[in-house]
């Protein structure tokens, strides 16, 4: 789902937070870029992160309400609390740092159902489900909160089960091949893997000597 995001430079953590909940932000600039750029099926509710001048999103706020008839989430620094709980201009707030599960539930609240999610679209390996239209992930039906590169890692490992490897070869296939880190990287984001699935699950991923890893 398509969603309107303001400022054109939020966050990456908020971003982040918005694709694994399943939904794809459109940078804008003021209410006439909103209406102007509406897609076809409408927008999703609209996301203002307040970074320095609560006014002037209070205010972007309101025309948005009023203007394009959108629903608004405002993403606020838990200091601005009182300031903005009787504020009509918005459908509700989000205090940061942000919860990923809470952003989805608010934003579902305001209107933005979830995703219709074809088969082909969920990855298993045992107990371990992929949802690659929202970017969630369960383990044993509970779910799990990884970050955008932990997730393609683990993406690509289930999809490419019983091979071994290279970190190069890792960093080329996940990372791209205009990423400038070192295998280092590799090694930091298999371990924080290994410590999200668990202690039974954490063999999943084995360590070939002198060569990469092995996902299977």
């Amino acid at each position: 789902m398509l969603l309107p995001i303001h400022p054109p430079d939020p966050s990456a953590a908020l971003l982040d937070a918005l694709v694994a909940a399943g939904f794809q932000p459109v940078p804008v600039t003021d209410i006439d870029d909103v209406i102007e750029r509406t897609p076809e099926p409408g927008w999703a509710p609209a996301v203002i992160e307040v970074q320095r001048d609560l006014g002037s999103a209070l205010a972007l706020a309101g025309k948005i309400a009023d203007e394009a008839n959108l629903p608004v989430l405002l993403v606020i620094d838990r200091t601005l609390t009182a300031e903005v709980a009787s504020e009509s201009a918005i459908g509700d707030f989000l205090l940061s740092p942000i919860d990923r599960t809470e952003l989805r539930v608010r934003l579902q609240r305001l209107g933005a159902g979830p995703p219709e999610v074809e088969a082909s679209e969920i990855l298993n390996f045992r107990d371990l489900e992929l949802n690659l239209a929202t970017y969630q992930a369960t383990i044993g039906g509970s779910p799990s909160d990884l970050t955008y590169m932990e997730y393609e890692l683990l993406r690509f490992f289930v999809e490419n089960p019983g091979r071994v490897w290279s970190r190069e070869q890792l960093l080329a296939k996940v990372w791209g091949y205009d990423y400038f880190g070192g295998s280092r990287t590799v090694d930091v984001h298999v371990r924080r893997l290994r410590a999200k699935l668990g202690e039974e699950r954490s063999s999943w991923i084995s360590t070939v000597r002198s060569v990469g890893y092995r996902f299977g």
